[in-house]
């Protein structure tokens, strides 16, 4: 024991030193005689909780911290210009004006009433619309950006949610243009 020091003085001390010089091996900057180096030296000599392994490495080697910013984004499969790149810019984007152009139809369609039965034909333009879109996604090799998810995806919701529009356009009242039993049954146990 040391005069003019409690009893293990002496050991905390150098336990401060020797986590400020393992701090600065890690590449910290230990305080002199700070708390704070040896706080930091704990955390680097702390497991990580998922797979048991020091914190900063992984079995495979040491872990990549992620970015903070995104720089950047994959492009989806077939998400080039559907024309050259010397076109003008709607022509590269035909893909997609083509499938807004049938939607905002559809709707002007709905909106003037301009044919009887309107709001069943103008919906029936949006849903074909979307069905338009899924055969363009399958057939075409790029198609700018209507492509948003994989190839696959694009198609499965384009299709469904067309296929659905279509079916129920068809199917609303006043006399439907199409009946289908099980869908009706379905319908008046779900309002009622």
């Amino acid at each position: 024991m040391t005069s003019g020091t409690p009893d293990g003085a002496d050991e905390l001390s150098g336990d401060v030193k020797a986590s400020g010089s393992a701090a600065a091996a890690a590449g910290a900057t230990p305080a002199a005689g700070s708390a704070s180096a040896s706080v930091g030296a704990s955390v680097e000599a702390s497991t990580d909780a998922v797979d048991g392994s020091p914190a900063g490495t992984s079995p495979g080697g040491p872990r990549r911290r992620p970015p903070t910013v995104t720089t950047g984004t994959a492009r989806p499969e077939g998400g080039g210009r559907a024309a050259p790149g010397d076109a003008p810019a709607p022509a590269r984007q035909w893909p997609l004006l083509t499938v807004l152009g049938l939607a905002g139809l559809g709707l002007l369609v709905v909106g003037t009433d301009v044919v009887p039965q309107a709001f069943r034909v103008g919906t029936i333009l949006v849903g074909v619309a979307l069905l338009v879109g899924a055969v363009m996604r399958r057939v075409l090799p790029s198609v700018g950006m209507l492509a948003v998810r994989s190839r696959f995806t694009d198609m499965i919701t384009y299709g469904v949610m067309g296929g659905l529009i279509v079916l129920l356009a068809l199917m609303v009242q006043p006399r439907p243009w199409l009946r289908i039993p099980f869908l009706e049954d379905v319908l008046h146990l779900t309002v009622t």
